[in-house]
């Protein structure tokens, strides 16, 4: 087409070629630890796979990469269903330790007084 507009050029696939696409979705999470977490989700996760998660963690937001390490069915009701997943973090930097890590103080910190 001589009035194209995209920067290349585009084959169509013939037949089925498989491809995944990471959709933000709201989870809770349930517990934090420097290493992980524990999230709860109207959807099921995959073990072993690799998913981004955003954390506001006070003022502070933080993107992290975690692999699923397990999830199961927590609630079945007749409206939904809710999961619980175990989140291990990879590749976490040292100022994303740093920042979970005052998180967690602070939290701490709060509960005693």
């Amino acid at each position: 087409m001589p009035d194209e507009k995209r920067r290349a050029e585009r084959i169509e696939i013939l037949g089925d070629m498989p491809g995944a696409a990471t959709v933000a979705q709201p989870i809770a999470i349930r517990e934090l630890s420097r290493a992980g977490a524990s999230i709860e989700s109207s959807f099921p996760l995959y073990v072993d796979t690799l998913h981004q998660f955003r954390l506001t963690l006070g003022e502070q937001t933080l993107v992290v990469k975690g692999r699923i390490a397990h999830c199961h069915i927590s609630d079945v009701d007749q409206e939904r269903v809710t999961y619980i997943a175990g989140v291990d973090f990879v590749e976490l930097s040292e100022p994303g330790v740093r920042v979970i890590a005052t998180f967690l103080e602070d939290v701490k910190a709060g509960r005693r007084t």
